[in-house]
């Protein structure tokens, strides 16, 4: 809406400005002019999602020290992984909404501070409850990157949304391909404390910069927060996850595996017809089967299985024992350095992800990642007998997975309203984490039951690694079937007098 005054030439929206939402209320809090720049922004909200990526990988060079650290058991001490995986599995649909509705910078503060409070915890602790709970709390954290993306969306011109928001994205595999190799650098010469204080540490010089440099998104969702949805959502997340991540420690058959699973399903489906018969629901399943949304949230799925796929089983047949026959022998140091070029493949081709997007929609950037997934895990088949063919393994994988993960949020944000971005991104999330719950599952049970005795000790075979390969070609087959089944964005005709350089929301988002 332009304004004319007296003398003066009219005033318009400012460009930089997110295009009114489609449906539901909009609420601007009123905030000061944000004086900062988009590559400011950008920069701020990437490291916070490296940052927060790095939890998933930071414990893993000692997880087999953690029950003689821990004073537990080994079935005990996993939990300090599935700790971290459940938090980060419940809280990001939830803080999505929050953000929507209290404010999206607030959500930012608040997941950095859970994050740095973890830390702390854990880098005070013996003892293995204490650990647990910080691990859950830096768990907590991970709703950061989907409330980070829909800032960019608020805050961004409509030009510069696109590769933000790729680059943003590959912050998830980024983090954890860094983290490994750090971690392992720590482990083997300091006190494992010191990874929990340099995560701390890194917290809050992120927590520092939100502070000064974001100001709070003028787009909110006003409303009452569905707390009944929300504990019916997570009860069930936790009833549901929980199984997939135990099942190979309580056994697939039991009756504690079986009866969770069962449960979980029962309590999903009582919170979608109470989500559906609430005027404010935590998640709006109107919006979420949406074809658009809901074939990109089925194939975040698949996406997030391949991609947890590699970072399982490529360490494992770097560091198996070269009198295997196949294993490389490696340190898991080198092994971490050998993985790290993917997270930076993946930052590296976010530019390209974005442009592939900004000329064929992101339907099409999703196609290309999820088909590269695949030609890289058919190309692992053959090249596993040296260090160099793993690292390109990696890097072809990384490349989809970046190429993918781009993609997604910029399909979710062109079908759903702009005050309901942070929510919707937040179940995008979920479903990824999903994903990545069962791929551990799966690959650890297919490695755990095809093996070979070495000595004293148990180890995969070479035919549990390739079967690892096939069944991750299998599930970005399926991820390409769901991505076809995206409907095409339809053109947009541009109104009489708009402003050929500002494409309009689905065009950019879309």
């Amino acid at each position: 809406m332009n304004i004319r005054v007296a003398g003066r030439p009219p005033l318009s929206r400012p460009a930089s400005r997110s295009p009114q939402p489609l449906q539901g209320d909009l609420l601007s809090t009123g905030s000061s002019p944000r004086t900062r720049g988009p590559g400011a922004i950008t920069a701020v909200i990437a490291l916070g999602g490296i940052v927060v990526s790095l939890m998933q990988t930071l414990v893993v060079p000692i997880i087999p020290q953690l029950p003689r650290l821990l004073h537990a058991s080994a079935s005990d001490a996993s939990w300090v992984i599935t700790a971290t995986l459940l938090a980060a599995a419940v809280v990001t649909p939830i803080s999505g909404r929050l953000g929507d509705m209290y404010g999206k910078r607030r959500v930012l503060i608040g997941s950095l501070v859970v994050l740095i409070a973890g830390s702390v915890v854990c880098a005070l602790s013996e003892s293995l409850v204490p650990v647990i709970v910080g691990r859950a709390l830096q768990g907590l954290a991970t709703g950061l990157i989907p409330v980070g993306i829909s800032v960019l969306r608020d805050e961004l011109p409509a030009a510069r949304v696109g590769g933000a928001v790729s680059l943003v994205s590959a912050t998830l595999g980024v983090g954890g391909a860094i983290g490994l190799p750090v971690s392992a650098a720590i482990v083997q010469s300091a006190d494992w404390h010191v990874l929990f204080w340099l995560a701390a540490g890194l917290g809050a010089v992120c927590l520092l910069l939100v502070t000064l440099l974001l100001s709070e998104s003028p787009n909110l969702s006003p409303g009452r927060f569905d707390a009944p949805g929300a504990a019916g959502l997570a009860g069930g997340l936790v009833l549901l996850l929980l199984p997939v991540t135990k099942g190979g420690d309580w056994g697939w058959t039991s009756g504690m595996t079986l009866g969770l699973f069962a449960a979980g399903v029962v309590v999903l489906a009582l919170w979608g017809w109470y989500e559906t018969r609430v005027s404010q629901p935590l998640v709006d399943l109107r919006v979420s089967v949406r074809r658009p949304v809901l074939f990109t949230n089925l194939a975040s799925i698949l996406v997030g299985f391949a991609m947890y796929a590699m970072s399982l089983t490529l360490p494992q047949l770097l560091q198996s024992p070269k009198a295997t026959g196949y294993g490389l022998g490696q340190s898991v140091l080198a092994a971490g350095l050998a993985l790290a070029p993917g997270g930076l493949v993946m930052m590296a081709l976010s530019p390209v992800s974005a442009r592939i997007t900004a000329r064929y929609g992101p339907r099409t950037s999703l196609l290309t990642g999820v088909a590269v997934i695949g030609v890289g895990y058919g190309a692992g088949m053959l090249l596993m007998s040296q260090v160099w063919q793993i690292v390109v393994t990696s890097m072809i994988v990384s490349a989809g997975v970046g190429i993918a993960y781009a993609a997604m949020p910029a399909l979710i944000m062109g079908a759903v309203p702009v005050t309901e971005t942070a929510s919707a991104n937040g179940i995008n999330a979920l479903m990824r984490s999903i994903g990545t719950s069962t791929a551990s599952a799966v690959m650890t049970a297919i490695l755990a039951n095809m093996t070979m005795r070495l000595g004293p000790a148990q180890l995969p075979t070479e035919g549990g690694f390739r079967m690892t390969y096939v069944v991750a070609m299998a599930a970005t087959v399926v991820g390409l079937l769901l991505t076809l089944a995206i409907p095409r964005p339809r053109a947009v005709s541009p109104a009489p007098g708009a402003h050929a350089a500002e494409p309009a929301a689905p065009a950019s988002a879309a």
